[in-house]
Formats: structure tokens, C-alpha cells, sequence
């Protein structure tokens, strides 16, 4: 049976639920996804003095043919990119500057050590996102960066993380899309602390600091992230979820909420209703926590697809602004990067393929028996032909057929680093 003719099927199954195939299709084309750099090259970056990973960070595993400087990457992402659908985003670390093989420390990096990425960029017709890298450094060495007691180390952060955010901003006037800068800091302890306010108080005061410099939110857009607790900050972190959620809606910043952020236990779906409740936008950085925050290659699980549920159903395609953040090097790197974007696509195509009215109506009714009965039907709908079709009408491999690119490009490229 060829593709056009399951296509055409699957989709008479959800057009008789009032579900708009076409539309749906249409609407995915225009989600893009921030696909994060760092896969790549196992978040080594492009320093010319580089430090051990540090902040509660480990990539494990060896696998041959990771990037080893901004030309490698960029050639890595323009092959991951050619077989997943759509038009999307790449995700910089402040690491990933390229200097010429000259030192420049975080504090003074400068818009012109990302013209590189975003020539690229403006050649593939991508947007670009950014985050100031807060860790691996030796003013970082003892777990703490915008909290640090000493005020000359603060001062350093400081200084960086405002270089970070005039770099955003020179993406979004470059590229004509607006970057997404995102703070986050691996400050806190490995045992109990006998003071947790005070570091708060610090953060607090840094945050301030930073954002004193104005940018410009129709290029630059500023996010804090929080997390739980991480290697080495198992005690307590400063930048706890309420922490930045109260400083982000008092501020009028995005909370990004991290998937492998939180308890076990939490998941983010059931935060993102109540986020768009009291706020204009979200920021997500989808990754597959096992056990704790060890960033997987993100799969297409119950909670991605809840995640998607909870985006679509609300109609917040265009609130939330939807990143990935794992890092795999037990396995092909480029690999990594198709199975999670394209499995973060999945989702949200999943997700608008739902007659979500209709079952939103029999809820508000308490017909719960038939509410129950069409979402566990829709699980097993021919959902896959649909996405065939969407990767056919894309130019991109369909089913595992990306696989063999990959392959060829590892025999090809990644064999002979």
C-alpha cells in the first residue's frame, strides 16, 4: 500500500471527529523547535583554555565522530536537519564562540564571535537561541557563580551574562527572529546549608544587575531556569522553582521549565495550564530524565505526548517556545539529534490530530465513561501514516529510512575524525 493511499485512510479515520488533517499538518509546519547544539560535540565547546564539565553536568560514553570545532558542529546539524521535517531553531552555549585561537574570557565575548553561526544561520534560514554558560570554568569550581559570597566572582557572572544577552539580541536583529536567552546557574550545596535565604538574596541582587542593561524584547527575550537538585547541590539549590517563578512574573521575564528539573515524580505537563494561566509565554527545554536529571535522548513517552496535549489543547502553539536539551555520547550524535526533534514532532502531531473540543465538552458534561474510552481509542489511530505523509510532503526520509543517511554520513565523515 503506497503512502498517499494509507495517508488518505488514516485521515478519513480523523475526519470523522471533525479532525482538520490538512490544517493540522499546516499548523506543525509553522512550530518550530530549538534544537540544542551541545549533542554534538558532548558540550565541549570552542574555548581555547577548556575546563573539566562541572555544575552537576557528565556526558557518558564514547562514540566516534564527535565535533571538534564550529565547522564540524554546524556540518553535523545541517545533516541532522536534513532529515527531520520542518523549519527550526539551533540552541548556542556561550562556549561555542570561536575566537581565532585567541583567549577571551567569558566576561568580554563579544556579537562578533558568533558571526560564524549566524552567516550559517542566515544561509539556512534559522533562528538562533542563547544561554551564558555559568559552568566548567575555574570561577565556577566550588558550585557557585551569581550567588558567590565573594562579590568580584558575582561580578564576573554578571558581566557574562550581560555579554550573553547583547549576543541575543544580535541574533534576533541579524536573523529577524527573536532569540531566546536563558539564564541558568548550577549554584547550591551538597549538604544541608544553614542558610538558605542569604544566597537567594544574592541571586536575587545579580539578576537585577543583569537585567539593568536593557535589550530590546523584540530581539532579545530573557528566561531564568530552575532546578531541583544536581551532583554536588544535592542539599539545596538557589535557584529553586519558586525562586524563579516569582522572580520571573515579578520581573516580567519566561520561567523556562527544564523536564529534568524537578522531582521525579512532577511532570511539566501538568505545570504548563497553570503557567499560560498568568503568563503571556513558556519556555520549555525538553529532555528524558532516568532516575534523575541525566538528560536522555527524549523518546516518544506519555508525558512527551502529554506535554504536546497540554501545548495544542490550549492553544499555545505559539506561547510556548519549545527547546530539547539531552546529550548522548553512548550513541551516534546525529542520530540522537533525529530521534529526539523528530519525536518532539511526533508528539505535537499526535496532539493536533485529537478532537480536543468534543472531549473537553464531554468532560464540562461528567460523561467521564466517554471521555475515557475516546482517548484511550485515539492512542491506537493510524497516527503513523499521518506522519509518513508529513515527512514525505517535508522532502525527508520517512520511518527509519534516516537511518541509513546517518550511517553513510558516520562511514562517510564522523569515521575519519
Amino acid at each position: 500500500m503506497t503512502t498517499s493511499i494509507r495517508y488518505d485512510q488514516a485521515k478519513a479515520y480523523y475526519e470523522q471527529w471533525g479532525v482538520n488533517v490538512d490544517l493540522a499538518l499546516k499548523q506543525l509546519q509553522q512550530i518550530p523547535i530549538s534544537i540544542h547544539c551541545w549533542q554534538g560535540d558532548d558540550i565541549s565547546g570552542f574555548e581555547t583554555i577548556k575546563s573539566e564539565l562541572s555544575g552537576g553536568i557528565d556526558v557518558t560514553g564514547n562514540y566516534l565522530g564527535k565535533a571538534r570545532n564550529g565547522d564540524e558542529l554546524r556540518s553535523d546539524l545541517e545533516k541532522a536537519l536534513s532529515l527531520i521535517p520542518g523549519k527550526h531553531r539551533i540552541n548556542l552555549h556561550a562556549i561555542y564562540a570561536e575566537t581565532n585561537g585567541q583567549f577571551v574570557d567569558r566576561n568580554e565575548i563579544l556579537p562578533e564571535h558568533f558571526s560564524k553561526w549566524v552567516d550559517w544561520a542566515k544561509q539556512n534560514g534559522l533562528g538562533l537561541d542563547f544561554n551564558p554558560t555559568l559552568f566548567s570554568h575555574e570561577k565556577a569550581n566550588d558550585g557557585l557563580t551569581l550567588s558567590h559570597p565573594d562579590e568580584h566572582i558575582r561580578q564576573f557572572w554578571i558581566d557574562h551574562c550581560i555579554a550573553s544577552r547583547k549576543i541575543g539580541e544580535y541574533f534576533g536583529k541579524e536573523l529577524g527572529t527573536a532569540c531566546l536567552t536563558n539564564i541558568w546557574i548550577p549554584d547550591g550545596y551538597k549538604d544541608i546549608p544553614s542558610d538558605r535565604l542569604t544566597p537567594r538574596v544574592r541571586l536575587k541582587e545579580s539578576l537585577d544587575t543583569i537585567f539593568e542593561y536593557k535589550t530590546d524584547e523584540k530581539y532579545n527575550i530573557d528566561a531564568v531556569e530552575s532546578k531541583l537538585f544536581g551532583i554536588g547541590s544535592e542539599s539545596y539549590v538557589v535557584g529553586s522553582h519558586e525562586f524563579y517563578l516569582s522572580y520571573a512574573q515579578q520581573n516580567n521575564k519566561l520561567c523556562l521549565l527544564d523536564t529534568g528539573h524537578f522531582h521525579p515524580t512532577e511532570t511539566i505537563s501538568n505545570k504548563i495550564s497553570t503557567m499560560l494561566l498568568f503568563n503571556d509565554k513558556v519556555a520549555l527545554h525538553v529532555s528524558r530524565p532516568v532516575r534523575w536529571d541525566s538528560d536522555h535522548v527524549v523518546i516518544l513517552d506519555d508525558e512527551l505526548k502529554e506535554i504536546a496535549l497540554e501545548i495544542v489543547r490550549n492553544n499555545a502553539i505559539e506561547r510556548v517556545l519549545i527547546g530539547l536539551d539531552f546529550f548522548d555520547a553512548s550513541i551516534n550524535r546525529i542520530a540522537a539529534w533525529v530521534i529526539g526533534t523528530r519525536n518532539m514532532i511526533k508528539a505535537l502531531l499526535y496532539a493536533l490530530l485529537i478532537p480536543h473540543n468534543y472531549l473537553k465538552e464531554l468532560q464540562e458534561q461528567g460523561n467521564f465513561t466517554e471521555r475515557l474510552a475516546l482517548m484511550e481509542e485515539f492512542k491506537t489511530y493510524p497516527f503513523g501514516a499521518i506522519w509518513d505523509h508529513y515527512c514525505e510532503i517535508s522532502n525527508v526520509p520517512i520511518r527509519e529510512k534516516w537511518l541509513q543517511e546517518v550511517q553513510i554520513y558516520e562511514k562517510d565523515i564522523l569515521s575519519k575524525r
